[in-house]
């Protein structure tokens, strides 16, 4: 690994979730002192469990993680669609040793906590990390080759760029794009549940999903199979804002009365629920302004349906870190080569996840469409489908679209 002779001044990251810490390890690695700002008082995940592809685990390998992470992941044998409202078996997609052959990596289920606490693990082992908590970005100024972050207390904090991965509602995006993130109406509630509270007939060490009119319903093991990720989502009757609070349980058996009776044991057990309003953000032509720059759901936050959000935030902090080993310290070139390399891979995530959405929620004619486009489909046509998702590898983070069909003929 090659480490550059850096300039003093600290690189700024905005936000201390996944994608942050991501970014901070990442030029950490590099060689760049990284200062961390974040609001919450203490570093730390929301949520419960999230879907890993082979694609975050061949970024965490890029950030020296990989066996961190893998070490609190477990491993699934499939994943497999079900209709809600009759059983049926949809389509299943085999995720053992012929899927990581075919795409050198596993795939797995995990906490959210657990990846963070990988980055985190990953960071302490570079001195050149700070961290500050309770610190709220309010606005940002450029001059010449500096930028300064004023925080809640008028406190100045000054590096030489900024990485904006401060989530769906960014203060960095709203400062230099101002746009509004796209509220979807689809609001999702979220438990973990232990083991022995969870059906018998539902332990399937698989990425499950049911699937039904305007909704569907998620479960998978989580550390090692001692608790159970549920997630349920719908099409609210409400005009949502983004946001999460304590979920009802009178709300969430109102949206599933026609769910079958084995799905339906997924809503009636958890003894407590957390709600998301869910947003995503309509893909932009350029996160960078001059030596501030985008990462994560600041830059192209998504809606869950491809259970990808986390691994673009992880892969835009190796390519971020790519760029700026390859541009030898121009900060102005490698935020254009960086955004040039991420914009179009991300927003192709972005609109699929809203299609995907879609085909989940499916209903009448269009349920019996769904039904059937899997049906017959051997695991080898799954795994081309899925080549251009799952397929990513490091060494081509800076590879664009235009100069992979070069490369592919």
């Amino acid at each position: 690994m090659t480490v550059l002779n850096t300039p003093t001044a600290p690189v700024l990251v905005a936000g201390g979730g996944i994608g942050g810490v991501a970014a901070a390890l990442a030029l950490a690695r590099q060689g760049y002192a990284v200062k961390v700002l974040e609001q919450a008082p203490q570093l730390g995940e929301i949520g419960a469990g999230i879907q890993l592809g082979p694609n975050a685990f061949a970024a965490f390998d890029a950030l020296g993680i990989g066996e961190l992470a893998r070490a609190r992941a477990v491993y699934t044998d499939e994943m497999v669609m079900h209709d809600a409202l009759d059983e049926r078996l949809v389509g299943r997609i085999p995720t053992g040793e012929a899927f990581r052959q075919r795409f050198g990596n596993p795939y797995a289920v995990i906490h959210r906590a657990d990846i963070h606490t990988s980055l985190l693990e990953g960071a302490k082992a570079h001195g050149n990390i700070e961290t500050l908590t309770g610190t709220r970005i309010e606005r940002v100024e450029q001059t010449g080759d500096t930028v300064t972050v004023y925080d809640q207390h008028g406190m100045a904090h000054r590096g030489q760029a900024l990485i904006g991965a401060d989530g769906v509602k960014s203060v960095v995006r709203q400062q230099y794009v101002g746009d509004a993130a796209r509220v979807s109406g689809h609001v999702v509630y979220r438990a973990v549940v232990e083991k022995n509270d969870f059906p018998e007939d539902l332990r399937w060490n698989a990425a499950s999903i049911w699937v039904g009119p305007n909704y569907h319903l998620v479960h998978y093991p989580l550390r090692g199979g001692e608790q159970y990720n549920v997630v349920v989502t719908f099409h609210s009757r409400e005009q949502e804002e983004w946001g999460v609070r304590e979920g009802s349980r009178e709300e969430v058996q109102s949206y599933y009365r026609d769910c079958c009776p084995r799905a339906h044991q997924l809503i009636d057990m958890p003894k407590s629920w957390k709600r998301w309003a869910t947003a995503d953000r309509n893909p932009i032509p350029h996160w960078t302004v001059g030596r501030v720059t985008l990462l994560g759901d600041a830059a192209h936050g998504m809606l869950q349906y491809l259970a990808q959000g986390a691994c673009m935030a992880i892969e835009d902090a190796v390519a971020l870190r790519e760029a700026m080993k390859a541009c030898e310290l121009d900060v102005g070139s490698a935020f254009k080569l960086y955004e040039e390399s991420r914009i179009p891979r991300t927003a192709r995530v972005v609109l699929s996840a809203r299609e995907m959405g879609r085909l989940y929620h499916a209903q009448g004619v269009e349920r019996l469409v769904r039904n059937q486009l899997w049906d017959g489909r051997t695991p080898e046509r799954f795994y081309d489908a899925l080549d251009w998702l799952y397929g990513w590898r490091a060494e081509d983070a800076l590879v664009t679209p235009r100069q992979a069909d070069a490369l592919t003929g």
